[in-house]
């Protein structure tokens, strides 16, 4: 039975764009702005929105970034400046989940779309782009704040205001902050790799160095 645990407070997305960073022209499509009216989630996208790198960006296993409100709140407080929805290059934010405690593949029903929990976030330097601060994606990693990766599972349109429906979550346990801190502790690998949904490319990174 399907359960009701948080709410899309607004739907961000951006295309590409080149920058100058260090004296170089880079691309990024960090910058993402929220849209009104339904989006439909479809592939590796919502429509409208883009990675500048598909390496390490986007694709399957990270084809939507959510976003916390309750972390919001806690980066203005600690930033103390206002943040809008976007800043951190999340296409959904939500409000009413703790990121950190959700299992990897445990799965959303938002709209008409089906959205399965993946990996956190690992930032690289252009979070740091964003936020007008270099040394931010570290300051970022360390407060442990990192929000969730998702696959899209079952097309559909989702918008601002949709209630997430929890649908289905796996018996192992594995949530995104113990993947968190396992990046930290390899001791933990282990016990992360007892979730079958874990990406691949993640999952063989761990088990090859596994202690």
């Amino acid at each position: 039975m399907a359960v009701v645990v948080g709410r899309v407070v607004s739907v961000n997305v951006g295309r590409p764009r080149t920058i100058r960073h260090r004296g170089r022209a880079r691309t990024t499509a960090i910058w993402k702005e929220p849209v009104e009216g339904r989006v439909v989630a479809r592939g590796v996208n919502l429509d409208g929105d883009g990675q500048a790198d598909r390496r390490v960006h986007g694709g399957p296993d990270k084809a939507v970034y959510a976003y916390a409100c309750e972390d919001y709140a806690w980066w203005e407080h600690r930033l103390d400046r206002p943040l809008p929805p976007g800043t951190f290059g999340e296409n959904l934010t939500v409000e009413g989940i703790d990121l950190g405690a959700a299992v990897v593949g445990e799965r959303w029903r938002v709209g008409s779309s089906e959205l399965e929990v993946c990996q956190p976030r690992t930032p690289c330097w252009k979070l740091g782009v964003r936020m007008g601060d270099d040394g931010f994606p570290d300051l970022f990693e360390e407060v442990g704040r990192l929000g969730a990766y998702l696959r899209i599972t079952g097309e559909g349109d989702l918008g601002a205001g949709d209630d997430v429906l929890l649908t289905h979550r796996p018996h192992h346990g594995v949530t995104l902050e113990l993947v968190r801190r396992a990046f930290e502790d390899p001791s933990l690998f282990p016990a992360v790799l007892a979730a079958p949904e874990l990406p691949e490319r993640l999952r063989a990174g761990m088990a090859e160095a596994e202690p």
